[in-house]
């Protein structure tokens, strides 16, 4: 039990790092006083460009999957595995160097489905893709390849992997409800849009 806990520990202060405070910081950038004050991918591209939100989305992807891979090489099996990968993304969400602030959680929580659950992490990228290419909306895109991503679990996967998927959903639910908001308004930024 003190082996899991410590990895709990350490998957929510790596994924508490703000990868994309940290990027543009180096642009000279305050990223949680431009845009939409979101230390995620989207927002590092409507506010600094390409590159760095590219380095953003692989620094937020890669604190999931690192979780899930240390819980792994201890042998701590699926339901901790994926317990540990939940923290990442709740340390993202909840960052403790940011005054337990965050992001939404979306990059986090497919790097930690790359490695929990390989082929649901492929068709959520999938969705999330042609939902981006087809509305421009990010937030709409998470939101329906998350919200799918249970129903993906159980068909393509072990239903063991479920509660993980169904929290992880749930997680994704929660941090967009002001995107949800603007969805239903009409008012919610398009990807890619500068600020």
């Amino acid at each position: 039990m003190v082996k899991i806990a410590l990895l709990i520990v350490c998957a929510f202060l790596t994924g508490s790092i703000p990868v994309g405070v940290l990027v543009a910081k180096t642009k000279g950038v305050d990223l949680k006083r431009v845009g939409s004050g979101n230390i995620g991918a989207t927002n590092v591209l409507r506010s600094i460009g390409k590159r760095p939100a590219a380095l953003t989305l692989l620094g937020d992807m890669l604190k999931g999957t690192l979780a899930v891979a240390l819980a792994r090489y201890f042998g701590m099996g699926t339901f901790y595995e994926g317990l540990v990968g939940l923290s990442a993304i709740l340390g993202h969400n909840f960052s403790v160097f940011l005054g337990f602030r965050g992001g939404k959680g979306v990059a986090t929580s497919l790097g930690v489905f790359i490695l929990y659950s390989p082929q649901t992490a492929l068709i959520t990228f999938i969705i999330w893709l042609v939902v981006v290419l087809t509305t421009k909306y990010s937030s709409l895109a998470a939101l329906i390849s998350f919200v799918l991503l249970p129903i993906n679990i159980i068909l393509f996967d072990s239903k063991d992997k479920l509660p993980v998927a169904l929290l992880a959903a749930f997680f994704i639910l929660i941090r967009h409800s002001d995107n949800i908001q603007r969805l239903m308004k009409g008012t919610e930024r398009r990807i890619g849009e500068r600020v």
